[in-house]
């Protein structure tokens, strides 16, 4: 088969990213014994860095460099907020990890696990070495993911597409079997 190789990379792809968002979820929601909260990055882990060129010599400590900063501060503050946040975070790395190993709502999935890595992104605002950090990376990736439609390579988008509306195959799940990968 001339494209076998392409649809297992891409499965191997999304088994692999998957995983990475699963034990980040499992990690949060086993390893904290029901006590993670993002509370402590948001308060104190939003100042945000800045690299050469635009910052050289010593920083003053408590610079803040994210414009972003005051707005996760205000959420770390709100108790209604964070029971949202934490309960999002947790579930949605197990959900999307889930989803993208088994190829299934793999659009859905990857377009929330590009979402949530926008959002870390944001928030870490960590360009100490540069724009590209593991969350523009991840976010890019799962953003592929979306596109190329991953859940049709070795995952269970491919097998029940016919069963699905359109607007939930080509939205939700990977789109149409036969377009994947441009074979259409």
């Amino acid at each position: 088969m001339r494209n076998s190789w392409f649809a297992n990379a891409v499965a191997i792809g999304r088994v692999v990213i998957g995983t990475i968002f699963l034990w980040a979820g499992l990690e949060k929601f086993i390893g904290g014994g029901g006590a993670w909260t993002a509370k402590g990055f948001l308060a104190y882990g939003t100042n945000g860095t800045l690299g050469w060129p635009f910052v050289t010599g010593e920083i003053a400590e408590g610079t803040v460099f994210n414009p972003t900063h005051d707005l996760w501060v205000s959420l770390a503050a709100n108790d209604g907020a964070m029971s949202l946040i934490n309960f999002f975070v947790q579930f949605g790395q197990i959900a999307i990890g889930a989803a993208l190993i088994l190829g299934l709502a793999t659009r859905f999935a990857a377009a929330m696990g590009t979402l949530m890595m926008l959002f870390f992104f944001v928030a870490a605002w960590d360009f100490a070495y540069g724009i590209v950090n593991q969350h523009l990376t991840y976010a890019v990736v799962t953003f592929g993911l979306a596109i190329v439609g991953a859940g049709n390579f070795n995952g269970l988008d491919a097998r029940i597409a016919k069963q699905l509306p359109d607007w939930a195959r080509d939205y939700v799940a990977s789109g149409a079997p036969a377009k994947a990968g441009g074979r259409a």
